[in-house]
């Protein structure tokens, strides 16, 4: 099995609904974004999926979300905008843009709220 990852990173303001502590108020993070992709085959090249490609979908994703109000930005408009719901939306959105026709597929996306804080989804 092969792996790849990239990172990108953003900056947004958010607060949680239905908490009870200091991020129930309205904060902002520097987010901090990692993709795995996997797969068993590389093409011709040697490649599992080209990087370049790969960082396109993310940054289209990133570039959405930087410098938002999360709470009002869609889906985080009714659901809460935690480090887990986000990086489910992050994976959902990469997920349609990726090209599998080499059996590539999403592994994991990972996000960070702080250097030493955060959420990971994968199926």
């Amino acid at each position: 099995m092969f792996e790849v990852t990239i990172e990108q990173s953003f900056a947004a303001g958010h607060a949680l609904r239905n908490y009870r502590g200091k991020c129930e108020n309205v904060h902002g993070h520097n987010y901090r974004c990692q993709v795995t992709l996997a797969g068993q085959d590389l093409d011709s090249t040697g490649l599992l999926i080209d990087f370049v490609a790969a960082k396109k979908v993310l940054q289209g994703i990133i570039d959405r979300l930087d410098h938002q109000w999360l709470n009002e930005f869609p889906p985080f408009d009714t659901l809460n905008p935690s480090a887990e719901n986000i990086a489910k939306y992050i994976y959902d959105e990469f997920n349609k843009g990726i090209d599998t026709a080499n059996g590539v597929r999403l592994g994991s996306v990972r996000l960070w709220e702080t250097d030493t804080s955060s959420a990971i989804y994968r199926l």
